[in-house]
């Protein structure tokens, strides 16, 4: 056997040795780093000047014969109560500050339609309210238990001009 064939043989083995030594020190993305990139993608941090969810439970309507109102959820931001008429849920509702979503004051811009002077915006079985440019209140129907007027209705029995001279 020459120097040349010798050589080639060496290399060849070389090159089949490392190959995979090489290739399994590879780390490949999983699934899960995958899916924890996408859920990051876009998120908004909470802002520090957001305030607790819980202050906002006083704006809500009162309890009235017939309609519960069940808190749910106070995070940072951020409070939403159930809606229920005999024990069955008729809509959520929630008021939450802006101040961690800038970009959900956009929607009201052309808005026409107001309640006590603030701009109102109906979208499928949503309706909502932008009070003092900063706090959005919400009413969400569940499947056809409210209609827009409704919910309208609903928005008008939140404390609005508390709301928007609280903070």
């Amino acid at each position: 056997m020459n120097n040349r064939q010798a050589f080639s043989r060496w290399f060849l083995i070389s090159i089949l040795v490392l190959c995979p030594v090489l290739l399994g020190c590879w780390e490949s993305e999983s699934r899960w780093d995958a899916a924890q990139q996408a859920t990051q993608e876009g998120a908004t941090a909470v802002s520090e000047a957001a305030l607790d969810g819980a202050v906002f439970n006083k704006f809500f309507p009162a309890q009235t014969d017939g309609v519960d109102i069940v808190y749910k959820q106070e995070k940072d931001g951020f409070s939403q109560a159930s809606l229920n008429r005999d024990g069955k849920l008729i809509a959520m509702l929630s008021i939450s500050d802006t101040r961690n979503n800038p970009t959900a004051r956009e929607k009201y811009q052309g808005s026409t339609v107001r309640i006590q002077g603030y701009p109102v915006v109906h979208r499928d079985k949503t309706t909502s309210m932008l009070v003092a440019d900063r706090f959005q209140v919400q009413v969400q129907s569940e499947g056809d238990a409210l209609t827009e007027e409704d919910r309208m209705k609903w928005l008008e029995k939140f404390d609005l001009g508390g709301l928007a001279n609280a903070f």
